[in-house]
């Protein structure tokens, strides 16, 4: 498989799941009588970050590696997104904002080309955190050990803070794309 086709559709199908699960948590405020906003700021443990932080740290984590593996500064207003993430604690922001962060993020894959990122697998990348630390990659082993998994962790910890919060997601919500996979006649009561 090359590396575009693997990561573009992967993290296009997270971006997508997770709207799907806003909508949902808009949805289940609404009939609360509640405004979605009080959602950011929910977290699972104390010392963990709050929604914001993972929705905005998704959507940056699904940009970051196509500036990357194009050999390209990741642009100021990317960067931009991970510091909303980082200040989630103190500023939660607006859900009309989450939700705009995730829309970005998806339109920018969406304009990935076909092989655009296929000539990064094999070059070397390094890798530096905020923190200072420095991974020495290859583009496939930063998609593979770095950038799917960061997102993928995002992803997970929104989805459980949204649970916990009492929002109706089930399995269907996680893998939403897979539907279009399936055979027809094969779903359970259909």
């Amino acid at each position: 498989m090359h590396l575009t086709a693997l990561l573009i559709p992967t993290l296009t199908n997270q971006l997508r799941a997770l709207s799907g699960w806003l909508d949902k948590a808009e949805a289940f405020a609404a009939a609360r009588g509640e405004s979605p906003d009080a959602l950011l700021a929910l977290r699972l443990a104390p010392d963990m970050f709050p929604l914001t932080t993972q929705i905005r740290f998704l959507a940056f984590q699904a940009q970051e590696p196509v500036h990357r593996l194009r050999g390209e500064a990741v642009p100021e207003a990317v960067l931009a997104v991970r510091q909303e993430g980082r200040e989630g604690r103190e500023r939660s922001g607006s859900w009309a904002q989450a939700r705009a962060r995730v829309a970005e993020a998806i339109a920018l894959l969406e304009a990935v080309g076909a092989h655009e990122l296929d000539a990064a697998a094999g070059r070397p990348m390094a890798h530096e955190l905020p923190t200072g630390m420095i991974f020495d990659m290859t583009g496939e082993t930063y998609v593979r050990d770095w950038a799917l998994p960061q997102a993928a962790f995002h992803q997970l910890m929104s989805y459980a803070i949204l649970r916990h919060a009492g929002v109706p997601l089930g399995k269907q919500d996680y893998v939403p794309h897979m539907f279009a996979y399936l055979r027809p006649g094969t779903a359970p009561g259909g």
